[in-house]
């Protein structure tokens, strides 16, 4: 490895723990493909609004899409977005889909 010019500092907390190995390491074991999933799930306006609507209480599709003004097949493209990721999940009740927050929903409002 090229030996680079950095701060002392820099240096020395770099190999107390662990090297530029040790951080390599960390990278390739860091479940980034995941993490960059519910970033992108949670980085749309209108998911979010969801997810604010639905920590308030259980929703059916037809009053989410009454409330946020959208058409249906959009309305479903977001919800089955939050729903893969495990943000919400769904129920029927008789005719009705019903939408609810989940644990992790609530943790990442």
């Amino acid at each position: 490895m090229i030996k680079m010019d950095i701060p002392e500092d820099v240096e020395k907390e770099l190999e107390e723990r662990g090297g530029i190995a040790k951080l390599i390491k960390i990278i390739k074991e860091y479940p980034v493909e995941k993490e960059t999933n519910i970033h992108k799930a949670l980085s749309d306006e209108i998911r979010l609004k969801i997810l604010l609507l639905l920590n308030q209480q259980s929703l059916c599709v037809c009053l989410l899409k009454d409330i946020l003004d959208i058409a249906d097949s959009k309305l479903s493209y977001h919800l089955s977005i939050l729903k893969n990721d495990g943000f919400i999940r769904s129920g029927r009740k008789a005719n009705f889909v019903v939408y609810e927050i989940t644990d992790k929903g609530r943790r990442y409002l």
